[in-house]
């Protein structure tokens, strides 16, 4: 929490856990650790993973990614997951952060990169119009 920062933010609005039904989320030890952390809790509808949405389609990205091949140690399986956590969140782009990934959007990159493609942009559309001028004339 302190290399983020995240323990000196304000918060205004407590964070809510969103889960499913499982029993790992219905238990009374989680319950009093939700209290204590002054977060509240829902639960998504039964037999319906469209609730959790964005961590089911994780979940699928990283089995067809990770299921490509045989594991024989545990730990192959553990590596391959963790260089796959490691593409997702620094390597691979996303559609809906703007084509950018999870840690430029994070770390407060992405305002400058978007700048920074909207200058090329500009400069390759003046430049098309320069040679489209010229062979025109």
């Amino acid at each position: 929490m302190s290399a983020s920062g995240c323990d000196q933010a304000v918060v205004r609005n407590k964070p809510r856990l969103l889960s499913d039904n499982g029993s790992c989320y219905i238990s009374g030890d989680l319950a009093e650790w939700l209290d204590k952390q002054k977060m509240s809790h829902i639960r998504g509808a039964p037999c319906h993973p469209q609730t959790q949405g964005k961590i089911e389609r994780w979940h699928q990205t990283m089995k067809n990614r990770v299921l490509l091949e045989n594991y024989y140690l545990p730990e192959d399986l553990e590596h391959q997951i963790a260089a796959f956590v490691e593409y997702y969140n620094n390597q691979r782009y996303h559609e809906s952060l703007s084509n950018l990934t999870p840690a430029d959007v994070y770390f407060g990159r992405d305002k400058t990169i978007l700048r920074e493609r909207q200058k090329i942009k500009n400069l390759t559309i003046q430049q098309r119009r320069l040679q489209h001028q010229k062979q025109a004339a």
